[in-house]
């Protein structure tokens, strides 16, 4: 533990001087009644634009609501645009298993590019279009056109003025009295400006949890410890500090014959020798192609060829996440092959996002920015290669693709929120195989998660959790197809907050199924409609959920929605 304290006093040495450090929210000052600030009411005020605040916003707004929505950067869109990371999703993702507005956002993407790009036949033709045929997704694409495709949503709605859309905004108190939130006060960020924002419900959709610190709900971070929760899988020690590395993106493409170097980074020796400190053990350098394999544990190598098929590696991190594939596209368009670069070896192991003081918090996001760009400076300058040279010097930095002057995403691809202590919380027994036969008994099957009376979504990814800041390395291992349950959005004790991002009732386990773009945007998308129905009937969320034949009312709607509640679908 000393070395590792010493470690990260060595780090923080070398960063303290760096600049263009930006501001995350939940800054935690005091309710303040400026002179300078400017009210905005309407019913549903939303806090965050990631996937699931932009789901909350857009079916609020389509059951008549008026919206306010916040996003810290300039693009809204979370996962999918600021953080740039290309879709996780489940096999059966095409046809069903998700929400049809979900589906529609997918296809919306292909036909941008089916539209505006000047695609093969075959790529016109493709019923599935995969703009990168990156094989982590079956639609690997740019940012910029999710955000595009996002942005047209909410046009009707911008020009009518049901919402105002407030970027480069984050909240900063809160004004709460008894059970109920009667104001969130926000800052804009370019202004300088703060604003009081009034309404009926609000929603926590930050990537990180930031209204439940500054509303006094209730949450936990980090890991409950075995103890508690009983799963098979927990850590046994319990550690709100114990949280899963974040990591922060970009977008490379190669040009042959070409030099393209990046300025060398401060920190680029600290990075080149560092060693992971977690159990079991890494098998060497993290900026290496030798990784642990997250299912077996063991040493595994990767492969990287930008060229061309790889030689050596169980996959090829060059097409892994390819956004952009060259070939889908004429050869007079001179398009490249871009890699969005969301790898094991620049997820950020030393230190937490939440649970830590603004400082500290914009010094680790600092420092991952560091260990990205040595990442790439390595893999241009001392990667060994295939054909045994070292370095892809033609690999090119795309600033375009991340929309920043550091080339770099605009926010940290967050894997870990704070949580709400939720009316219904969802442990490890209700979806994870092993500890599910447990519960069942040997004698039979499970081929579902468990059934929840009160589900409203249902969704299905690997629990596949990153190494965290205190040692665990990968804990990964098969989930069931699940159900949402209602009980998960919303909180003990506050009246009119619903949680519509990662932030739901889930553990430290079970979140690493939760958190994938489709489950959030399935989230934003019921507490829109939960509030819309709160509001009509006069009532506070939890009363929905708690009056039998109202819930009943409220998954009829959802599902004439769109909305799947069960896996009456699935096939085995």
């Amino acid at each position: 533990m000393k070395s590792k304290i010493n470690r990260r006093k060595s780090l923080n040495q070398l960063t303290s001087s760096l600049a263009g450090i930006s501001c995350f929210t939940g800054c935690g000052t005091l309710f303040e009644n400026k002179k300078h600030s400017k009210e905005l009411a309407a019913d549903l005020v939303v806090i965050g634009g990631g996937l699931g605040g932009c789901a909350a916003a857009l079916s609020a707004l389509q059951s008549g609501l008026t919206v306010i929505l916040t996003e810290e950067t300039d693009w809204i869109g979370g996962q999918l645009t600021s953080q740039g990371v290309p879709p996780d999703e489940h096999k059966w993702i095409e046809s069903f298993g998700c929400t049809q507005s979900y589906r529609r956002l997918r296809e919306a993407i292909r036909k941008f590019y089916k539209d505006n790009y000047p695609l093969t036949s075959k790529a016109k033709q493709a019923t599935h279009f995969n703009p990168g045929n990156g094989t982590v997704s079956r639609i690997c694409h740019e940012p910029k056109v999710a955000l595009k495709c996002i942005e047209s949503l909410f046009e009707p709605y911008l020009i009518t003025g049901k919402l105002k859309l407030l970027r480069m905004t984050i909240p900063i108190s809160a004004d709460v009295f008894g059970d109920n939130i009667k104001a969130i006060q926000v800052l804009d960020l370019e202004s300088n400006n703060s604003m009081i924002l009034t309404g009926k419900i609000y929603a926590d959709a930050t990537e990180l949890g930031d209204l439940l610190p500054i509303t006094g709900c209730e949450y936990v971070m980090g890991t409950e410890g075995k103890n508690q929760t009983g799963e098979l899988h927990m850590p046994k020690k319990a550690s709100p500090s114990n949280q899963q590395a974040f990591t922060v993106c970009f977008a490379i493409d190669h040009i042959e014959n070409e030099e393209h170097l990046i300025e060398r980074p401060v920190t680029y020796d600290y990075w080149k020798e560092y060693i992971p400190d977690i159990t079991p053990a890494w098998p060497g350098k993290l900026i290496d192609f030798d990784y642990t394999h997250p299912a077996t544990g063991k040493a595994k190598r990767l492969g990287f060829n930008p060229t061309g098929p790889h030689k050596y590696g169980i996959i090829n991190l060059w097409t892994y996440r390819r956004i952009l594939s060259k070939e889908n596209f004429l050869p007079s368009s001179k398009l490249s092959d871009i890699s969005l670069i969301n790898w094991p070896q620049n997820d950020y192991l030393e230190g937490n996002l939440t649970g830590v003081s603004l400082e500290e918090k914009q010094r680790h996001i600092a420092n991952a920015k560091q260990l990205s760009l040595s990442l790439l400076y390595w893999l241009q300058t001392e990667a060994p290669r295939d054909d045994g040279g070292t370095g892809w010097p033609g690999l090119r930095l795309r600033k375009d693709i991340m929309g920043t002057r550091d080339g770099l995403a605009k926010f940290p691809y967050v894997r870990e929120s704070r949580r709400i202590k939720a009316l219904t919380t969802i442990i490890e027994q209700d979806c994870g195989v092993e500890n599910r036969k447990l519960v069942l008994g040997n004698t039979k099957i499970a081929t579902k998660g468990k059934n929840y009376h009160d589900s409203v979504g249902i969704g299905h990814y690997q629990i596949d959790l990153h190494p965290t800041s205190e040692g665990d390395n990968y804990i990964d291992f098969a989930a069931l197809p699940f159900e949402l349950p209602l009980g998960s959005l919303i909180p003990r004790r506050l009246n009119n907050l619903i949680a519509a991002n990662k932030n739901i009732g889930t553990t430290h386990i079970t979140n690493g199924c939760y958190r994938l773009h489709p489950v959030e945007w399935n989230i934003g998308e019921v507490t829109g409609l939960l509030a819309a129905e709160a509001i009509r009937k006069s009532e506070a969320p939890i009363a929905i959920r708690e009056n039998r034949n109202s819930l009943i009312s409220f998954q009829n709607k959802i599902q004439k929605a769109g909305i799947e509640i069960h896996w009456n679908k699935l096939q085995s």
